[in-house]
Formats: structure tokens, C-alpha cells, sequence
């Protein structure tokens, strides 16, 4: 009966429980983390910062160097499809904030 109420008073104390910090591809450790939000807690959150990240280079690049659609899938390692979309999201944006 002594090792249950053992195992109840674990339970109660999680501060005790030598939880892993294993971090993941953003930071070595938790606590070390720059994200002001864990990837963990919204999957879809850091792929969605990422890929608005990749489309404001592109087009940053498009405007700065004037490249051609070919030229920056080339450079961005993406289909000519997905520069198109990219480039289309930047003009619609770009539209709808100087209307305001």
C-alpha cells in the first residue's frame, strides 16, 4: 500500500518528474527557444511562418533583381506554378493595403 501511495504523490508533484528537453530543428532546448510559440502546440503554425517567410524573399527578389518566373524557380528551388501563386498573393496583398 506504501508504493501506491508513493505513486499518487508523483502524480500530484510533476515538478519532479525529469521531463526531457530535447528541443527540436528551431533550438537545441526548450527554454533556449526564440519561437513565441511552440511548434508543437500549432503544427501547421511554423510551416505556415516559413512558407510567408519564402513568399516576401521572392517577392523582394522579384522587385530588387527583376527576375523572371523561371529565374526565381530556379533560385527558390520551386515549381514555375508555385512562383505564379506566390506572385499573385503579393499583388492581391499589395492591392487590399493600399485601399484602406
Amino acid at each position: 500500500m506504501a508504493r501506491r501511495a508513493h505513486a499518487l504523490q508523483v502524480d500530484l508533484l510533476p515538478e519532479l518528474y525529469p521531463y526531457r528537453d530535447d528541443g527540436c530543428e528551431v533550438a537545441p532546448r526548450c527554454l533556449q527557444c526564440p519561437l513565441a510559440q511552440c511548434k508543437y502546440d500549432d503544427p501547421g503554425w511554423l510551416q505556415r511562418e516559413q512558407r510567408q517567410r519564402r513568399d516576401s524573399e521572392v517577392q523582394a527578389v522579384r522587385v530588387r533583381e527583376r527576375l523572371t518566373v523561371p529565374q526565381l524557380a530556379r533560385r527558390f528551388a520551386l515549381s514555375q506554378r508555385t512562383v505564379f501563386r506566390i506572385l499573385k498573393r503579393g499583388q492581391f496583398d499589395s492591392q487590399e493595403g493600399g485601399a484602406g
